[in-house]
């Protein structure tokens, strides 16, 4: 393992912001591409906001989006403790420091640090040489005696020895006063990266919790594949050089690095994320997918734990390549488990326009109802026949009885939804269109 040691210190307020997560994993991606030593310590000291119950949605959305810390809460090390809350004996001795070398000075009850006036140069990994000065003094301890943000920052990265601080270019404003405070502690600065912000979807801003997509449980209650989610998060800022989009996580610790990081602010894109996750949902292995889909089924109240296992599994494989999220398996798979299931309007209307469909559902039931194969094959070479005996193409046949026995004009593969749905089951859903059409041709 190398000496290279980086950390994400997040304050645990109850939810788990997309920017959080994305700087944990820029911080996890370049420990695990250079051999390194991934740190997790928590910023606790709000009494009032920090909880239990918040932790461990940190915990657990960093967790379900694959990112184990080296050294940190549960996982211990030898430079804890990791909750800030634990270490005011540390903070007090390095403030006793500043004392000692006329660094602080005490100013309506509070401690100021006595910056020294120099100019503050760092050459940033992602935004190159920045150089900034601090204008004046800044607060470091309050007066009830508890050392502010960016005093006890400082200390916890020298004392976790933390050689490089890859963070969110909001941060960048106080470098300054950070690299002051290293240097007053005769502390080797580290190397900083500061990472763009993610800007909302639609409007000017950066990404609030309050903007839609903008936390990582709400991935985890729509059925999002956190493989997904991680691989989207890895594109927000930087980008593999190549124009790939789809990408196994082997392949981006092998290859992200921090100067590949862009500048530019990376704005947030939900179409995009479903995009990739419906391309990690079609390539799940059928075990797993059969597990996500029938806990997602179950959870709409489709089914039941005394539904028919095969025929659910079934549905579950035929959607699979059609899907584009677990959260629209519901929806669209439902008609698959209900009889009353509704007709879509717009596809009875275009149906009904290019003729009545009856003829067609009524001659491909006849066929339906004298085989004994109800392979795809079987059903396949029906239709085609059909098809030519009628001089009309196999389309005219798929789309009205499709609309017949679903309700829908898209869906999974035809002879695929007749194979599952069966053959009594499907008669006697052609025999329901055939009464009814007449009101649906009505509009």
């Amino acid at each position: 393992m190398s000496d290279l040691r980086v950390r994400f210190a997040p304050s645990p307020t109850g939810f788990f912001h997309i920017g959080s997560a994305r700087t944990a994993l820029f911080n996890w991606l370049y420990a695990r591409h250079t051999g390194g030593t991934f740190v997790l310590r928590i910023e606790d000291t709000d009494k009032q906001r920090n909880t239990e119950e918040a932790l461990q949605v940190i915990f657990d959305g960093m967790r379900w989006l694959g990112m184990q810390w080296d050294e940190g809460p549960e996982a211990g090390g030898d430079h804890g403790p990791y909750f800030q809350s634990q270490r005011d004996g540390i903070y007090q001795e390095y403030i006793q420091k500043l004392r000692d070398a006329d660094r602080i000075y005490e100013k309506d009850g509070a401690g100021y640090f006595r910056i020294s006036g120099e100019p503050q140069v760092i050459f940033d990994a992602v935004r190159g040489r920045v150089e900034r000065t601090e204008e004046k003094d800044f607060v470091v301890v309050r007066s009830d005696g508890s050392p502010v943000f960016h005093l006890v920052n400082v200390i916890d990265d020298i004392t976790m020895r933390i050689s490089h601080v890859i963070r969110g270019e909001d941060h960048l404003s106080n470098t300054s006063k950070h690299t002051e405070l290293f240097k007053a502690f005769g502390a080797p600065l580290p190397t900083f990266a500061h990472i763009p912000l993610i800007l909302k979807e639609n409007g000017p801003g950066k990404m609030s919790k309050r903007d839609k997509g903008a936390l990582i449980e709400d991935y985890r209650k729509r059925w999002f594949l956190p493989e997904a989610v991680r691989n989207y998060l890895c594109l927000l800022g930087w980008s593999p050089k190549d124009d790939r989009e789809v990408m196994a996580i082997e392949d981006i610790i092998r290859i992200f690095d921090l100067p590949q990081i862009n500048q530019n602010n990376a704005r947030f894109d939900e179409k995009k994320l479903s995009f990739i996750n419906s391309r990690y949902l079609h390539e799940m292995s059928k075990e797993s997918f059969l597990g996500m889909g029938r806990a997602a089924l179950l959870e709409t109240g489709l089914v039941s734990a005394d539904s028919d296992a095969d025929y659910v599994d079934a549905v579950l494989v035929l959607c699979q390549e059609k899907l584009r999220s677990i959260e629209d398996l519901g929806g669209f798979s439902e008609y698959f488990f209900k009889e009353d299931y509704a007709f879509d309007e717009k596809a009875a209307a275009k149906i009904f326009k290019k003729g009545d469909p009856r003829a067609r559902v009524a001659e491909l039931k006849e066929g339906l109802g004298s085989v004994d194969d109800f392979s795809e094959e079987a059903l396949e070479a029906l239709v085609q026949g059909l098809a030519e005996r009628h001089g009309v193409s196999t389309g005219e046949y798929i789309h009205a009885c499709r609309l017949a026995v679903s309700g829908r004009s898209v869906g999974p593969s035809f002879y695929g939804l007749l194979r599952v749905l069966g053959q009594e089951r499907v008669l006697i859903r052609m025999d329901r269109f055939l009464a009814d059409a007449g009101i649906l041709a009505m509009g």
